[in-house]
């Protein structure tokens, strides 16, 4: 009789749990752990791994601007140890505890037009706030969409789509290996987040509500001031079109473009709190010339996009003359408009 209970009661157990990990809540030993968990589904983030259910105490968030990558859907998750809390930044990347966890999903659909419909997921990347400072790690999904695999070395995968724009498009997508994320992440000698800001979090996120207030009532934020900054949307046509480019290449370009990025050398810097004009490129010459200037002299040639050395290398999808260098094979079409419009609309220089 007691064998056919516990027969019966894992039969029970299986089946509730049939789909799912029936662990609750994120293993901080593993998240903590010097060595990378062979897959995702190890760190318990997600209680149903391929349905993207979180965790308790795992948050959903957007930024207001998303980087490009490829036209790539994304989806993005933050997770702060139970009794900690991330401090307040005005302009830099918000300071986040150690065993903080920073989850993207890339996923693509067949029709991008239609992003919900059999919609799939290629990649999710894991930023971890170790004892030791900020690491990266790339995780790339299995075909079935249960789980993803560590993945340290990349992967280049053939992707087929119709774009927004109704195109057919196949793309060489790159999941990054673990050292194209430090450079893209690098800040001097260490690795940091770089979306979440105060000023591209400052908007409503997936739970409607405001995300700097609905963290700091979680608890897991604390310091917001009454009027944090925020950066105006990159597609909201009724606003200036100056901010909306600056905000574009904010998002877009200034991880690498700033004093202590991977682009330090170009004296280029891209934030959208640089107030010099030269220095964001306004009337300025590059620091190197060569075919990545198109034989133009100027990297913003104001009232010209059609000879500034900016739009060229946006426009661009070749090895060596695109920007960003990294995270993308096509163009951003649309974010290259918004640019080219902005310049157009300058002073020319006298």
């Amino acid at each position: 009789m007691l064998r056919l209970f516990v027969f019966a009661t894992c039969l029970l157990l299986a089946a509730c749990g049939a789909g799912k990990d029936v662990r609750t809540g994120p293993d901080l030993e593993v998240i903590l752990n010097d060595r990378a968990a062979a897959q995702l589904s190890d760190y318990r983030l997600f209680t149903q791994l391929a349905a993207a259910k979180p965790a308790p105490g795992v948050v959903p968030y957007d930024l207001i601007n998303p980087l490009f990558s490829d036209h790539a859907l994304k989806t993005r998750y933050v997770f702060v140890p139970e009794g900690e809390t991330a401090r307040y930044s005005e302009t830099d990347a918000l300071d986040f505890p150690v065993g903080t966890v920073l989850v993207k999903t890339f996923s693509f659909a067949p029709d991008m037009r239609k992003p919900d419909t059999d919609r799939y997921k290629v990649e999710t990347r894991l930023l971890i706030h170790k004892r030791d400072g900020w690491a990266a790690f790339p995780y790339v999904w299995n075909e079935a969409g249960t789980d993803a695999v560590y993945a340290p070395a990349g992967k280049m995968t053939d992707i087929s789509f119709t774009d927004p724009a109704g195109e057919p498009l196949t793309i060489r997508y790159a999941v990054p290996n673990k050292n194209q994320c430090k450079t893209c992440h690098q800040s001097g000698d260490a690795v940091l987040p770089i979306g979440p800001k105060a000023r591209n979090l400052n908007h409503d996120g997936p739970s409607g509500l405001n995300q700097l207030t609905d963290w700091q009532t979680r608890g897991i934020l604390d310091g917001v001031p009454a009027r944090p900054p925020a950066v105006p949307d990159v597609w909201d046509v009724s606003l200036p079109i100056e901010g909306r480019a600056r905000a574009y290449l904010d998002i877009n370009c200034a991880h690498c473009h700033k004093a202590d990025g991977s682009a330090s050398n170009s004296g280029l810097f891209l934030d959208w709190n640089e107030q010099t004009p030269v220095t964001y490129g306004m009337g300025k010459h590059p620091t190197a010339a060569g075919r990545g200037s198109g034989g133009r002299r100027i990297v913003i040639d104001p009232g010209h996009p059609e000879t500034s050395i900016l739009t060229f290398r946006m426009a661009s999808d070749e090895a060596g003359i695109a920007m960003p260098e990294l995270g993308r094979s096509v163009v951003d079409e649309r974010g290259l408009a918004i640019v080219n419009e902005w310049i157009a609309s300058l002073e020319p220089a006298q």
